[in-house]
Order: C-alpha cells, then structure tokens, then sequence
C-alpha cells in the first residue's frame, strides 16, 4: 500500500512538473468510496470533458486520485491527504461520508448524493453556499418506480429482499421502499451488509435464499457497487429477479437496472469545475438535479430465469441486453 502510493505520488509529481514547463497549472483532487471498471469509465468521461475544455493532464492539470475501495471510514484521511496541499477543486463520489469532517475552504464537487440537504451537506438546493456544490441523484425518488417495474415484469411477485448499507443514504430509500412496497401489494425484508467484504455479501445472500424471496431491490449505494460483480453472479445463481440503479448492474446479470445516467452526472461535474477554477463560488452554482435516465432489460437474464418480457416493455428500454 505504502509502495503504491509512493508510486502514485511519483506519477503526479512527475506530471506536475511537465505541465509547471508549459504553462499554468490545475491541481483537481478526486475522491471516491468505490473503485471498479464503472467507476474507471465516470472517471474517463469526467476528464474527458475537462480535455474538451481545455484542461489536459500532462499539460496544464494534474489529477491526483485517492480510493476507499468501499471503507467508508477511510474517506475521513484520503480527503486529508488530497487537502493537504491543497487542491484547487476537490470532486467526491460518496460524499455524504464526509459530513461535518471537510472544512472550508476546498472548493468541493460532489457526485450521485440523493438529497444533500438531508443528509446534512448544504442547506438550500438553490443557493448552498460555503465551499460546496455539486449534483444531487433521485435514488430515493425512484425506488417506488424501481419495484413498480419488478411488479410488471416478474409474474407472481410478491416477497422481495432488499439489499443495504447501513449509511444514512441507503436508510432514506429503505423507508422510501418500505412505504412503497404496500401499494405494489409486495412485502419486503431488508438484509444489510456491513462494509464491502465479499464474505459480507456472500451473508446477505444465504439470508435470501432461506426467507425464499422472489425478486430483490438493490439500493443504491457505493460501498454495495464495490461488489457489484459479486452480487451480479450471486443473483443469478440464486435465481433471482433482480432491479439495480444503473446500466452496469443489469451488464453484470440482473434482470432490470432503472436510474440516472452517471456518465452526464459526471459530465456535468466537469463542466461545474470549469466554471470553479475559472472564478464562480461553488456556493453560488446550484445543485442540479439529473434529467437523464435509463431503463435497461437482460433478456439473457430473463431467459435464464423463465421471465418473458413483453414486447410493449421492450419497447420503453433505452438499452437491451441480448
């Protein structure tokens, strides 16, 4: 560990050093809770559009990277070490875990937090003020939609378990869910995992398989994303129908994925950080709220599960899997 991050801190100094030749220098700090090829892939569409905006690493930006790999408890430091000295915007993905621990005056760009406000970063949508802005995610608002298409879709379903953190994010949407179920006329029972240790999700699904649910909810949440592979081949092993937040849970075997698109959330935060290092107050930008969302059916999944999905349902995905 020790190695790898004196390597890391090699790289951007070398790359600091190449873009300090050439001109004025960016220092963007990103941060996240999780690290998988997803991740990887918000992080190339997040650079990208900085590329497009003129702000290329090697050249004018450094990007200097820190992940949690899923221990939440380890943001607290890898947010210190990027402060320290300091960055000129720091992003987070998982932001929320850092609540009342980042203090000004960091520019900060937060990703993918259900409600900001509640869950303590700023206090007004519109105008946050302090240091901090960024991007809410509606998980919460669409976890009703989440088991309305699981009821469509699944004949019969009437037991689904419901996979969870155990943060304050992931609670808001299991109450969410709990209120909702009723109305789909499904019961529901929460199995929650304690921190992103595979043994903590091969756990969770023993508990499934002897309170014989039909169907599971994944919440959203990045400590589960860590073992989205994990829970992808669980869920069909186990034979169950399952719903995740985006694209990528449906590619790694659930039967539906229903969400916001990450890759413009991520767009858009690059497109904020512009806008910071050009001189706005990130107190003064709005959180935005996303607009873009997909539906997205594994027909293979479906198949192997005996489901068949109607064609007037196929019709309403934006992505299919075949």
């Amino acid at each position: 560990m020790r190695r790898r991050r004196f390597v890391m801190g090699g790289m951007a100094a070398l790359a600091a050093a190449i873009a300090r030749a050439q001109g004025k220098v960016v220092r963007v700090g990103y941060l996240s809770l999780s690290r998988t090829e997803v991740d990887n892939a918000w992080l190339a569409t997040f650079k990208r559009t900085l590329r497009e905006l003129g702000h290329v690493e090697g050249r004018n930006l450094v990007v200097e990277q820190r992940h949690a790999h899923g221990h939440v408890d380890k943001m607290p430091a890898l947010a210190g070490e990027l402060i320290k000295p300091p960055v000129d915007v720091l992003v987070i993905y998982g932001a929320w875990a850092l609540v009342g621990k980042l203090p000004p005056p960091t520019p900060v760009v937060f990703t993918v937090v259900p409600d900001p406000v509640a869950v303590g970063l700023v206090t007004n949508l519109a105008r946050p003020g302090g240091h901090m802005t960024g991007f809410a995610d509606n998980h919460d608002a669409l976890v009703p939609k989440r088991l309305e298409l699981l009821k469509e879709v699944v004949p019969g379903l009437a037991r689904v378990a419901v996979l969870h953190y155990t943060s304050r994010m992931a609670l808001l949407q299991l109450e969410t869910a709990r209120a909702a179920a009723p109305k789909q006329g499904l019961s529901l029972f929460p199995v929650a995992v304690k921190g992103p240790e595979p043994s903590e999700v091969q756990r969770a699904f023993e508990t499934m398989a002897k309170e014989r649910a039909q169907a599971l909810l994944v919440i959203a949440e990045p400590t589960l994303s860590a073992n989205r592979p994990l829970i992808g081949e669980l869920t069909v092993k186990h034979r169950l129908a399952a719903i995740g937040t985006v694209r990528d849970w449906a590619a790694a075997g659930f039967l539906l994925a229903y969400g916001t698109n990450f890759h413009e959330l991520w767009r858009r935060s690059a497109l904020y950080v512009d806008k910071i290092l050009k001189g706005a107050k990130p107190g003064d930008l709005p959180i935005e709220q996303p607009t873009t969302f997909d539906l997205v059916v594994n027909l293979k999944t479906a198949g192997a599960l005996g489901i068949s999905v109607s064609p007037a349902f196929l019709v309403r995905a934006d992505h299919v899997i075949r």
